[in-house]
């Protein structure tokens, strides 16, 4: 048996190799900074669950049950551009906010309904956005958000920008 042999336990031989472990940066590794704040113009904040891999951006928020008011999600592309989303196996109704790099609000699509069949429609801004920011449906509304609004929120330094 290996474990016969009492050098192969000791701890200067494991210690490197858990280290190794640890340090690794594995994609789609959970992180302690998956959430941020953003705070709106008008005050207030959520607290947003980070989108940023392409699983991710896809998951969204498809299959949660509930969102609370002070919560929501932020998608981060990597360039500005035209961003479709649908509801396709989401089961709550949001509010989109689409954000341009300015993080400056260019769309508003309020009460999304959740997609019970396909097809499903797609929603987007014409104006190109680096962030879409999903909210429980009626919170835009509720905070006055409105178009050219400035959110304020910082990333965390392991998203490539």
């Amino acid at each position: 048996m290996i474990f016969e042999n009492r050098r192969f336990l000791r701890p200067v031989f494991w210690l490197p190799a858990f280290y190794l472990l640890c340090a690794w940066d594995l994609p789609g590794q959970v992180r302690g900074d998956k959430f941020i704040k953003i705070f709106f113009s008008g005050g207030g904040a959520v607290t947003a669950e980070l989108a940023v891999s392409e699983e991710e951006k896809q998951l969204g928020l498809m299959f949660r049950e509930s969102l609370e008011p002070d919560q929501g999600m932020l998608f981060v592309f990597e360039g500005e551009g035209i961003q479709p989303f649908w509801m396709k196996n989401t089961l709550i109704a949001l509010d989109m906010l689409w954000l341009d790099k300015e993080k400056r609000v260019v769309h508003v699509e309020s009460n999304v309904p959740p997609c019970p069949k396909d097809p499903c429609p797609s929603y987007q801004s014409n104006i190109p956005a680096l962030y879409v920011l999903e909210l429980k449906a009626g919170t835009s509304e509720a905070r006055h958000i409105k178009i050219y609004d400035k959110l304020d929120f910082v990333l965390p330094s392991w998203v490539r920008k």
